[in-house]
């Protein structure tokens, strides 16, 4: 029964609404209270496997595949949640539980197991405590150490007054004055091949933008494709005469592999803005074809450029699935950024949950820190 509840309220929290996320929170109290580290481990599991349901279906999309290799992933990714959280399960519920919990959440949030950290409860902050920034984070992290005590009743209850109080007041973040982002439609096309005619589309609706009054627009990952000299004149010589800028996901290949990147394009030049920190494992990230001393796989940089500077304001950026993860947006908001700009090519995610959880998660983030959020996707 604990197992069923953890998937009712992993299903649940994730389901693509950021209001839902506080339902997150009664995940330590069924860990805590689970009667033998066994049913932990099937608590913990059902959990991450009902928030993370998406992917199998994910998986299919990507690879055309069957089920079965889906289904494998999902399960190899439960399966790191479940060693951090079955070994650290306490057989009394107490302050060494909440300790150990605590160890828990926190080899979820950075990497090598926060590579994998989805679903974590700690992104309940936003939906909690909006604008109260690392104060919330605090409140949120001591709310769910206390679950996995006797006083959790008592968590309980404040978990559902702020959460009433928050829901009944809830503002989406929106983008700061003269940013936009585009979303598109082109499914597995963008990005996938030089096409001119699609950076012609891209680029009048981006002149459409700007004549509407956007000085800044944000464009999908992958939007400007290979990036190469021939597509950096294209782009520049698309907006000269005006004075906007672009920020457009691209890739920039080199012998050992490539960058999944952000650049930021203008009339008068192109450079690179941002690197990805943390690309999706497998499909992306390839780490095994470095030690085979093989090539092509996109870099994982883990922790560098948590913050960059564009238009006179400093971004935190996250690509894609950076989005789902604790440490990116954390690290970046260290550094004090003025806005949140989130991107993605999620045109694998259809007949999934998986691009609202993005948003969902993104929202929460950006309501935590009162920041201006600009959103870009490819569906």
């Amino acid at each position: 029964m604990m197992a069923v509840a953890a998937a009712g309220f992993g299903a649940a929290a994730w389901c693509g609404h950021a209001r839902a996320l506080p339902l997150a929170c009664a995940f330590p109290a069924l860990w805590a209270f689970a009667p033998s580290r066994v049913i932990a481990a099937a608590v913990s599991a059902a959990y991450f496997l009902a928030a993370s349901r998406g992917l199998p279906q994910g998986v299919i999309n990507f690879y055309g595949t069957d089920l079965g290799v889906g289904i494998v992933l999902w399960i190899g990714a439960a399966a790191a949640f479940v060693l951090v959280h079955a070994p650290l399960w306490q057989s009394r519920p107490g302050w060494e539980s909440a300790f150990c919990f605590g160890l828990a959440a926190f080899l979820m949030s950075v990497p090598p197991f926060g590579i994998v950290g989805w679903a974590h409860p700690i992104t309940a902050a936003g939906a909690l405590f909006p604008g109260w920034g690392w104060w919330g984070l605090g409140a949120t992290a001591a709310i769910l150490l206390t679950m996995t005590t006797g006083k959790w009743p008592v968590a309980a209850i404040v978990v559902a007054g702020f959460w009433a109080w928050s829901a009944a007041h809830w503002i989406a973040p929106s983008p700061p004055d003269g940013w936009i982002g585009l979303d598109t439609r082109l499914g597995s096309a963008l990005g996938r091949t030089p096409d001119l005619d699609q950076s012609q589309t891209l680029l009048q609706r981006v002149r459409e933008a700007g004549a509407a009054g956007a000085r800044v627009v944000v464009l999908p990952e992958s939007a400007a494709g290979l990036w190469t000299p021939t597509t950096s004149g294209v782009w520049m010589d698309g907006l000269r005469g005006s004075d906007i800028t672009v920020i457009a996901g691209a890739a920039i290949v080199d012998r050992e592999g490539y960058d999944n990147a952000m650049m930021e394009i203008s009339a008068g030049r192109a450079r690179p803005l941002y690197g990805e920190r943390m690309p999706v494992p497998v499909s992306m990230w390839q780490p095994w074809l470095a030690w085979t001393g093989q090539g092509g796989g996109a870099r994982a940089t883990l922790f560098a450029n948590p913050v960059v500077e564009s238009a006179g304001r400093r971004v935190a950026p996250l690509i894609c699935y950076e989005q789902l993860l604790v440490w990116p947006v954390l690290q970046s908001m260290l550094h004090s950024p003025g806005v949140l700009v989130a991107v993605g090519n999620d045109w694998w995610t259809a007949g999934t949950n998986v691009l609202a959880v993005q948003r969902a998660s993104t929202q929460a983030w950006a309501r935590l820190f009162a920041m201006p959020l600009v959103l870009s996707f490819n569906t």
